[in-house]
């Protein structure tokens, strides 16, 4: 036999997961926080092409991590020390469509682009990449938290 406390916390787990469901949330809303993180990426990507770095730490979590094509990994301060130096230069940062899925306080997007980068002074050319990032909203505005870039490989 099951006690009181049991099916209390089985309600309140219970009602946590759906409350908390992507499904549960008006796809309106949904939509408008997607939308808002389209924006908030594409800025993003803005600001690094143009070495903005008020906007782009603004853009990033203090707790944000990189990792590059080539695996390496960079927290915040080291990625946007490294745009604000020129070491790392955004010439062209192409985003194709940006597809967005929300969880709440929590989004992951993912897309193409094509990417045209300058490290140490050797143009890579332009490429195309693969980008998954990760985003929270905190403080009512969305920053991103983790990114990966993959390079596509020529065929």
């Amino acid at each position: 036999m099951r006690t009181p406390s049991f099916r209390r916390t089985a309600l309140v787990v219970l009602t946590f997961v759906i409350v908390s469901s992507p499904s549960c949330q008006s796809s309106s809303h949904l939509q408008a926080e997607a939308d808002l993180i389209r924006v908030a990426e594409r800025e993003r990507l803005r600001a690094l092409v143009d070495a903005n770095m008020e906007k782009a730490r603004q853009l990033h979590a203090d707790d944000f991590q990189l990792i590059n094509p080539v695996g390496a990994s960079s927290t915040k301060e080291q990625y946007l020390g490294a745009v604000a130096s020129g070491e790392l230069d955004y010439l062209r940062w192409e985003p194709g469509e940006i597809e967005v899925r929300v969880y709440g306080a929590a989004a992951i997007i993912r897309y193409q682009s094509q990417l045209q980068i300058v490290i140490g002074g050797q143009d890579l050319g332009l490429r195309p990449h693969w980008h998954t990032d990760s985003y929270e909203k905190r403080h009512g505005r969305w920053q991103v938290v983790w990114s990966q870039a993959t390079m596509i490989a020529s065929r």
